[in-house]
């Protein structure tokens, strides 16, 4: 398992490593190996103690608006009229939006 680790430094004597959640561990030490190391063996300890890991599938809500998906037929010739006009506004403000 990897997990992404922040490691900066401290003051001017050492580094801080901390793993985000679901671990949420900081730990500090001398060097960035041994801030490393800590943080593993912190992580390793939580882990042997009994925590674990585990994803949980939730599932998607339904998109209501897929369900009025084609509803108008794009050959149908009120729709076609309702297209070109919109197409024909969408002109003129791209127009306008030009000039300003």
């Amino acid at each position: 398992m990897q997990i992404p680790v922040l490691i900066e430094p401290v003051g001017t004597n050492g580094y801080r490593a901390r793993g985000g959640e679901p671990f949420g561990v900081t730990v500090e030490g001398a060097t960035q190996d041994e801030a490393l190391a800590k943080l593993r063996e912190t992580i390793a300890g939580r882990m042997s103690a009994g925590a674990r890991i585990v994803s949980l599938e939730i599932p998607a809500a339904e998109n209501p608006w897929l369900r009025m998906e084609g509803m108008f037929d794009k050959h149908d010739p009120v729709v076609k009229e309702w297209l070109e006009i919109m197409q024909e506004n969408r002109r003129k403000d791209d127009e306008e939006e030009g000039t300003l």
